[in-house]
């Protein structure tokens, strides 16, 4: 075995512990059974911390399991009725609205939790506004604990055949989903009780709070879940973005470029994306070297949903072209689980594993992406072998992932690879296979490629500052020209930084609410020229950074569905255009020396396609809305093309935020069967049409391929 350890705490590691047992649960058939029965055996505190959780999700999915409930919301009440000593804390993250409807709303307010005083949920916002919390950790009694890629989501559950058509693979709205594949650790001992400091500190940053430590607690360990590893060092890796008075920590992405430096036959990697530019080029730099490594890459064939595909799958691409061009030596495989059986659909792959050689087993959180490397919050938990025992072990490890990926017993497997001589023969010799690991062809569509942004606004690896916005945009100037512009753009940009953040966080936000703007808006309806002066307020406020979809709630409020949308339309639009003639007199000088000068080649592609690229920009807003028609203004793109996309990207939104917001009005005042019917009505059209849009944009990506 090599000397040189690759784990060091202090630099690629937050602690290196001990546990007594470790367990790897690989697939939600394994992991969630497993958490069902250690819920049962806590006696002092459940802590759970989550980027996703469903209080419905099913953890076990037999009907020969025991008489305790299957749902997660169910089980943690009964627990809690059983144990009057027992706490449960839960932080889920303060989601970001692209994923409203993919997720439960606020399970707390469900008449189960609500009445729970012991049952303790918040949502987690101590993290940079682009950013989300995504370490997944349960930890129970502070004795063992349970980290890796599963939430406790609805779309999480599957065996590990992955079957066409499971009818246990259901989730709790009686929907069908694709098949699942993940990994998740079950350790012990000091391991578990430092991932309980951490998940401890993190509910103390969100709340103010400090919880209890347990004392003496008994083993809550499940008692017919047999261990993996036994009596081992456990490396905890964390990313924390700079925020507030917290320090930036790049510990995952640290101990990834080590592992990869200290490979020497394989790097076997299974990971949801693959986006992360300095993981890239470690990896690029090992497949030029004539006696590296073989390299792996297990990737789902496409991402989840209409904007993964058309964000990180894009993304994905251009960074694969740097190990294709890397790899003069042939020892570069990137495969996704094929089933001919699943017909059209296709396995998720949603783990986060690195296995290094035999010598180092790495299973976590963070995803091999710019943002979990430094903005998202990450925990991964390493292994490093210090016996033969336990490089066997690893070994066994790898062989159970591949079992799966190649539908073989172990014993057939160790059959196969011997005769092969490597796991990158033996995937060539299978590539034809029914069930087997398939070579990724990772093209995108050119349009595709050519609209998105570069990596550091999609996929950022640290926070988005509002100027970045105008790097996407704006072309590359004469350093020296403009001067006075570039003062001028700089006082002005920092001017509507400066009123976003009051309105956030001042006073003056208080009273910014949707009943004290209406109140204005009705003042004004009482006034000669009643709508002239409604879309000048409007523009006006929009071009002074209040938040636009606060001034169209206000609007349909005051003046109804019809009208106000009518008025919200028109406002957006006359607000786009002050914003954009601001940007145009400020020059695109002025605009590039304060935001930067490194994006050239894709402001002219944006040119090029200015309409649909602000229709992208208004659909998936990456900065306040004034900054956007400002930089917009200074950029290539036509006015007739700003106009066009600002409508068209704007009208799905104002026309759900009015159809919406008049019904719910309309509900509360008069909550009668009818009015609720049509509540719901609104309600099921507002997700149609968002599901039409998520088509329409999946559907073109398939017609240019």
């Amino acid at each position: 075995m090599k000397s040189d350890a690759i784990i060091r705490p202090g630099e690629n590691c937050w602690q290196k512990v001990p546990a007594q047992r470790a367990k790897l649960l690989i697939d939600g058939e394994n992991y969630y059974p497993v958490l069902h029965k250690a819920i049962q055996n806590a006696r002092h505190s459940i802590i759970i911390t989550a980027w996703d959780i469903d209080s419905r999700m099913r953890l076990t999915r037999s009907d020969d399991d025991d008489a305790q409930p299957q749902e997660l919301g169910h089980l943690l009440c009964e627990v809690l009725q059983q144990n009057p000593q027992l706490n449960i804390y839960i932080l889920n993250w303060d989601w970001s609205m692209l994923y409203s409807f993919e997720r439960e709303w606020l399970p707390t307010y469900r008449p189960l939790w609500k009445n729970q005083q012991r049952l303790h949920y918040k949502l987690d916002n101590q993290c940079p506004s682009e950013a989300s919390q995504h370490q997944k950790i349960v930890v129970i009694d502070n004795q063992i604990a349970f980290c890796g890629g599963f939430d406790l989501g609805k779309h999480r559950w599957d065996s590990r055949e992955h079957l066409p058509d499971d009818n246990r693979r259901i989730d709790p709205d009686k929907q069908s989903y694709p098949p699942f594949h993940d990994v998740q650790w079950l350790v012990d001992g000091e391991a578990a009780k430092k991932l309980g400091e951490l998940v401890r500190l993190r509910w103390q940053r969100v709340t103010g709070e400090t919880l209890s430590v347990p004392e003496n607690p008994a083993d809550c360990w499940p008692q017919k879940c047999v261990p993996d590893f036994t009596d081992i060092n456990i490396a905890i890796a964390r990313t924390q973005a700079a925020f507030r008075d917290l320090s930036e920590i790049r510990e995952v992405e640290q101990l990834f470029l080590d592992s990869i430096k200290a490979a020497e036959r394989l790097i076997y990697i299974e990971n949801q994306y693959f986006t992360s530019h300095v993981i890239a080029d470690s990896l690029a730099k090992s497949l030029k070297s004539e006696a590296g490594p073989d390299v792996v890459l297990v990737l789902p064939k496409m991402t989840g949903g209409w904007l993964e595909q058309q964000t990180m799958d894009v993304l994905r691409a251009r960074v694969i072209k740097i190990l294709l061009a890397a790899d003069k030596y042939d020892r570069l495989r990137i495969c996704f689980p094929h089933r001919d059986a699943l017909g059209d659909a296709y396995i998720s792959v949603h783990s986060k594993t690195m296995i290094i050689d035999n010598r180092l087993l790495r299973v976590g959180s963070s995803n091999l992406s710019n943002r979990s490397m430094g903005l998202d919050s990450e925990c991964d938990l390493a292994l490093e072998a210090e016996t033969d025992a336990q490089q066997a072990n690893i070994a066994n490890f790898r062989h159970e992932l591949l079992t799966e990926h190649f539908g073989l017993t172990i014993s057939e497997l160790n059959t196969v690879l011997e005769e092969a001589g490597s796991l990158k023969k033996l995937i060539d010799d299978r590539a034809d296979g029914a069930h087997t690991l398939k070579t990724l062809d990772c093209k995108v569509d050119e349009l595709s490629d050519q609209l998105l942004p570069d990596a550091s606004v999609i996929d950022p690896e640290k926070p988005l500052q509002a100027e970045d916005m105008a790097r996407l945009l704006v072309p590359i100037q004469q350093q020296n020209a403009f001067r006075k512009q570039w003062r001028v753009g700089a006082a002005v940009m920092l001017l509507v930084v400066l009123l976003t953040a009051i309105w956030q966080f001042t006073p003056m936000g208080e009273w910014l609410n949707k009943e004290n703007v209406q109140s204005v808006a009705e003042m004004i309806q009482q006034q000669p020229l009643a709508p002239l002066l409604i879309l000048l307020v409007f523009g006006l406020c929009s071009l002074l950074a209040v938040p636009v979809s606060l001034l169209i709630i206000a609007t349909v409020l005051t003046f109804g569905p019809w009208v106000g949308s009518a008025y919200a339309i028109t406002g957006s639009l006359l607000g786009g255009l002050m914003g954009f003639f601001v940007g145009h007199l400020l020059g695109r000088g002025g605009v590039s020396r304060l935001a930067g000068n490194r994006i050239n080649r894709l402001s002219r592609r944006l040119g090029e396609q200015g309409l649909l690229a602000i229709i992208t920009v208004r659909i998936i807003p990456v900065a306040p809305f004034t900054v956007i028609n400002m930089v917009a203004g200074a950029s290539h793109i036509k006015l007739r093309d700003f106009l066009w996309g600002t409508l068209l990207g704007m009208l799905p939104a104002i026309i759900a935020l009015s159809a919406f917001a008049d019904s719910l009005v309309a509900t509360l005042k008069q909550p009668e069967p009818q009015q609720i019917a049509i509540l719901l009505a609104v309600v099921m059209g507002v997700i149609g049409m968002t599901l039409a849009l998520k088509k329409f944009f999946a559907a073109k990506s398939i017609k240019t391929d």
